[in-house]
């Protein structure tokens, strides 16, 4: 019976606030979609850019090197594949660069004002 009474309660409470747990739900996707774009955006653009397959690498003479763009459009360096490796900062840049888009996302919204006073 108690149990009962728990789960009606709980309900009665979360019905009360629906309105702003779908509004706390819809933001928090709005964040998380925002955060995985602009964390692999980067990250897609170069591998895409670096393949194999990819119109952009077939320029150098050696076999096993990589085309890699430079700042200056047009500009480009053959390096060895191997070069080219996970590093042990890896593990850290990503979620430092993701914890700053969180960040700054979560100031603009504070920002532009997207909550509401009733």
């Amino acid at each position: 019976m108690m149990l009962l009474s728990f789960f009606t309660s709980s309900l009665r409470l979360l019905s009360s606030r629906w309105p702003l747990l779908l509004y706390a739900a819809t933001w928090t996707t709005i964040l998380t979609v925002t955060v995985a774009i602009a964390s692999f955006a980067p990250e897609f653009a170069f591998v895409s850019a670096i393949y194999s397959s990819s119109p952009f690498s077939k320029g150098c003479e050696t076999e096993g090197s990589v085309r890699v763009p430079l700042d200056v459009p047009g500009e480009i360096i053959c390096m060895p594949a191997h070069v080219f490796g996970k590093s042990k900062m890896d593990l850290i840049i990503p979620p430092v660069f993701a914890a700053a888009v969180v960040a700054g996302s979560a100031c603009a919204v504070r920002a532009i004002g997207l909550w509401g006073y009733n």
